[in-house]
């Protein structure tokens, strides 16, 4: 399960590229901004949770986020999660992780629930994103299909 998630990590990595590539090409509407610094915050406070560390934000939504901190967090991201990961056993998935939320209800949730959220929400805020970009007038997103990753990966 452990290798199966870090793979799914790499795909996550690839598709918030490409959708920063496409809110680069699209003149970066404010709103997709907010939600994939919203996304990449998400993903951040989920590993703090994981690692029993203290939340280093107030909350998921970061202000006045930049394309650049984008490109930048989305390979932070990346190298974090594969990481801990990394240094994770295969027993530990089953763990129950302890934490706050940001309101401060406390919550308990086995590890690999954790991580298939944040891929889940990694998805689902990525739709977000391009229906955002389709409003502001981009004609074609990039595919980040999950198949189309694997073809590109075993190209």
């Amino acid at each position: 399960m452990k290798n199966y998630f870090i793979k799914m990590f790499a795909y996550n990595r690839f598709a918030n590229q490409q959708l920063i590539q496409a809110m680069e090409a699209g003149g970066v509407p404010g709103i997709t901004l907010k939600l994939m610094g919203h996304l990449l915050a998400a993903e951040q406070a989920w590993l703090e949770r994981c690692k029993l560390l203290p939340p280093s934000m107030p909350n998921a939504w970061p202000e006045n986020v930049t394309i650049e901190q984008c490109k930048q967090q989305v390979s932070e991201r990346y190298e974090a999660w594969v990481t801990f990961l990394n240094e994770t056993n295969e027993e530990d998935l089953d763990k129950i992780i302890s934490y706050h939320n940001f309101t401060g209800d406390y919550f308990e949730t086995q590890l690999s629930d954790i991580v298939t959220h944040v891929l889940n929400h990694g998805t689902h805020t990525r739709a977000q994103i391009g229906q955002q970009l389709k409003f502001a007038g981009t004609k074609t997103l990039p595919v980040t299909d999950y198949s189309y990753y694997l073809r590109v990966l075993n190209s």
